[in-house]
């Protein structure tokens, strides 16, 4: 069944669709907003629906200021700031030239950029790219996102928006969106939702030219559920999500859009059902009609059926329909692990999906077979991701490595194809700049790199100034993003000790010792065991001693267990039961209930970004990215994105080589870690020449990024957020230049008999991947290694 209100819709003059796509029902709710405001800030409101404010150098502040205590208990959602702020304090801000000003500055520049007309290409205003992902992490105040996913798809709309990419996203409105996290005494997590009013965020829901919400119904486990959609703007790009919250709907249904990442099983499948299916079918009710719909991650995959049952009804065959659907769909594949390629027998397939198999004009078995792996097994479950493989006509991974794994992980799709020839490429992962580069660092590269230099980061020649850049500014703008991080630091430690009933001492604690001078390490993702948070105290004493001796370390860490995973969450609490040791109290904290607010001061404030992914399971990790764009350093395992970008003088580098033996791998990569640490990492940052700068030059040492060509910069060098299906070229940006000398980065970590070879291993020239790494070198040329295969029964293992 199609769209059950989806009204024609014109182009506007620049080619834009309108009526039905939102934009009247944006302009309204500005409109309404504006009249509570006093003129001279009526602008605000206009900004307030269009998240394009979040990313301009002192967009956040333009807000804030007006109230920082209520801009900072709304969570920066500018809607629900505008609304809630006092007749007193909106006078005040009135009255106030200079803010005023820089209201008008804002609504200025954000108006120019919106104006500026769409870059051609493959796809047109009339024909955009449809970008469907399951989450979207565009700001903090927009609660539809959990982790590197959703942040990056995020990334990835802002920049399509810098660059006038003619693109929608389609997503699910999540009112209860990812859970919160709270930590007991004992260091065990419990989880709580917070249901959010979409009538509060800066969203609308969009109508028609007759002012009745857009609908569209989708056939889930036998019912037609109703699905109204909702516009948020990210820059240019809309962004429309889905919502089963309708009165129409039985409370089951309403529930399917209601949390992230639903626990259970037979919901999650309906939520993919909603997103694929219903997403196709809401962007026909809004008159899109897309030149490229990209599948971001398995769980959209059911939009290429959707497309399928479209040209079956035309009178095609599913063959032909599932032909004519591969040439407008790619797939990005995200993870190696097996929890991330969900599986479904049968019935559960059948139950959801009851007339899926008559829409293709086929069998049920035909039908469950194109998520299969081996088609003709009957006894195996479908999967998601094999069916996007199946249904796309380009599909990629999310680094080099990861790339190489995925083709070996679904070569059993590909049975008459060598590993090296089944079609899956990479695309590595990026990080959007303007959002991840902290305001010191963006003004300090302001001052030397020239007006436009963010607009010009593809060109090396642009970063050929940041040799001259003094060693002294250098390091002062990274002194200045330490304090400020040890300052939020202090203020959310004290209050989550407190909220868990902690002696006031262990509070003091954090209050007192966190201490701006002192090197700061950080660890902070998604909490799960190959992740390997547990490496960080894998031997206490050594541990420990890096905490409390002369030259001391402290140690910011933060991440969510997923609900049902007991395992992880053992892994936080093995943790704290640590904290009463000397010094653990005063150097080391956890940040409770992670997410984009954390994350930021937390990538731009630490020296050393640490990632420990049990190898090969990490895809990309672009937390690291994030901190290198504001001259912290990475000490991480050669996997996901490190392993193309470490080239022996840009961080430090643990053994990317594959290890069937756990505990031996584990142990192998903490000494590594501690080593480095203890022999490499402290050392460079204490010793200092009379001007207090590490007299290695731990900001002096000059990074040779400007050398490499767009394109082919190593992403410790980039920003990288292009998408297969464009093939966008890649912003080039250095991570300025590492701190280490010429002693500095090094690579260590196990060989491939679990071995450990010394911390000092330095000298590494930058890695051709086409060419074996020196002897010397060899720990440092991660290899693929082993990697999961799917089984008879469909299963990564």
């Amino acid at each position: 069944m199609g769209p059950e209100a989806g009204a024609s819709v014109g182009p506007s003059s620049d080619g834009r669709p309108m009526g039905t796509s939102g934009e009247h029902d944006l302009a309204a709710a500005a409109a309404a907003l504006a009249d509570r405001l006093p003129e001279p800030l009526a602008p605000l409101a206009h900004l307030a629906y269009n998240y394009r404010w979040s990313w301009m150098p002192g967009g956040a502040a333009v807000f804030g200021d007006l109230g920082p205590y209520r801009w900072e208990v709304c969570g920066e959602n500018p809607v629900r700031f505008l609304r809630e702020l006092s007749a007193g304090a909106l006078e005040a801000a009135a009255a106030d030239p200079a803010l005023v000003e820089r209201v008008r500055g804002l609504e200025a520049a954000v108006r120019e950029d919106l104006a500026r007309p769409a870059r051609a290409g493959p796809a047109s205003p009339d024909h955009p790219v449809a970008f469907l992902c399951a989450e979207f992490g565009v700001h903090r105040s927009l609660p539809v996102y959990a982790g590197g996913l959703g942040v990056l798809a995020g990334d990835l709309l802002k920049e399509a928006s810098d660059r006038a990419l003619p693109m929608v996203g389609v997503g699910l409105l999540y009112r209860r969106g990812y859970f919160h996290q709270r930590v007991d005494l004992s260091g065990w997590q419990h989880e709580y939702w917070i249901e959010a009013d979409p009538e509060m965020l800066p969203a609308v829901r969009v109508t028609d030219g007759r002012g009745e919400r857009v609908t569209v119904t989708v056939p889930v486990f036998g019912r037609d559920v109703v699905v109204q959609v909702w516009r948020v703007d990210v820059g240019r790009v809309p962004l429309f999500l889905l919502d089963t919250a309708i009165r129409r709907n039985s409370p089951v249904d309403r529930w399917i859009t209601a949390r992230l990442y639903e626990g259970n099983r037979a919901l999650r499948l309906a939520q993919y059902t909603v997103l694929g299916v219903g997403g196709i079918r809401a962007l026909r009710a809004l008159g899109i009609d897309p030149a490229v719909i990209h599948l971001n991650e398995g769980h959209a995959a059911l939009a290429a059926l959707e497309l399928a049952g479209e040209e079956v009804e035309r009178g095609r065959t599913l063959d032909q329909a599932l032909a004519a659907t591969r040439r407008r769909v790619v797939f990005t594949t995200h993870t190696p692990v097996p929890a991330g390629n969900e599986t479904y027998p049968a019935d559960e397939i059948l139950h959801a999906l009851p007339g899926m198999a008559d829409r293709l004009g086929t069998d049920p078995e035909t039908f469950l077979g194109l998520g299969r792996v081996r088609p003709e097994d009957r006894g195996e479950p479908a999967g998601m991701t094999p069916l996007a493989i199946r249904s796309s006509r380009a599909v990629n991974g999310v680094s080099r490595r990861h790339g190489e794994v995925a083709r070996a992980m679904w070569q059993p799709l590909f049975p008459s194809s060598p590993v090296e020839r089944v079609p899956i490429t990479h695309v590595t992962n990026g990080v959007h700049l303007p959002t991840w580069m902290a305001g010191p660092m963006r003004a300090l590269l302001d001052r030397h790199l020239g007006d436009g230099w963010v607009e010009r980061a593809a060109d090396p020649r642009t970063w050929e100034r940041v040799a001259a850049i003094p060693d002294e500014e250098l390091w002062a703008t990274r002194v200045a993003l330490r304090t400020q991080l040890v300052e939020f630091a202090r203020g959310r430690s004290v209050r989550d000790r407190l909220a868990r009933g902690e002696p006031l001492d262990y509070v003091e604690a954090a209050a007192k010792s966190l201490d701006p001078d002192v090197l700061t390490v950080g660890f902070a993702r998604r909490v799960a065991s190959y992740k390997r948070l547990d490496l960080l105290t894998h031997d206490p004493v050594r541990a420990l001693a890096l905490l409390d001796g002369p030259r001391p370390l402290q140690l910011l860490f933060a991440g969510k267990a997923h609900p049902l995973d007991d395992g992880a969450k053992a892994i936080v609490r093995e943790l704290f039961r640590q904290k009463s040791f000397p010094r653990v109290g005063e150097r080391v904290a956890f940040l409770e209930d992670y997410d984009l607010g954390i994350a930021g001061p937390l990538v731009a404030g630490c020296d050393v970004w640490v990632n420990l992914p049990l190898p090969p399971l990490e895809a990309s990790g672009t937390s690291g990215m994030k901190a290198a764009l504001n001259g912290g350093l990475n000490l991480s395992v050669l996997d996901g994105w490190w392993a193309e970008a470490h080239d022996g003088t840009n961080g430090w580098a643990i053994s990317g080589e594959a290890d069937d033996d756990r505990r031996r791998k584990d142990a192998a990569d903490a000494a590594a870690l501690y080593d480095l640490l203890e022999h490499e990492v402290v050392p460079l940052f204490h010793d200092r020449d009379g001007a207090g700068v590490p007299e290695d030059g731990w900001p002096g040492s000059r990074r040779r990024c400007a050398r490499w060509a767009p394109g082919s910069a190593p992403p410790g060098c980039s920003t990288t957020t292009s998408t297969a299906s464009t093939h966008w070229p890649d912003v080039s940006a250095p991570t300025l230049r590492a701190w280490p000398g010429p002693r500095g980065p090094t690579t260590s970590g196990a060989s491939s008999d679990g071995s450990r070879p010394s911390a000092r291993r330095r000298g590494c020239p930058p890695r051709d991947p086409s060419r074996p790494a020196p002897a010397s070198c060899a720990s440092s040329a991660a290899s693929p290694g082993p990697v999961p295969r799917v089984t008879r029964a469909g299963r990564p293992r």
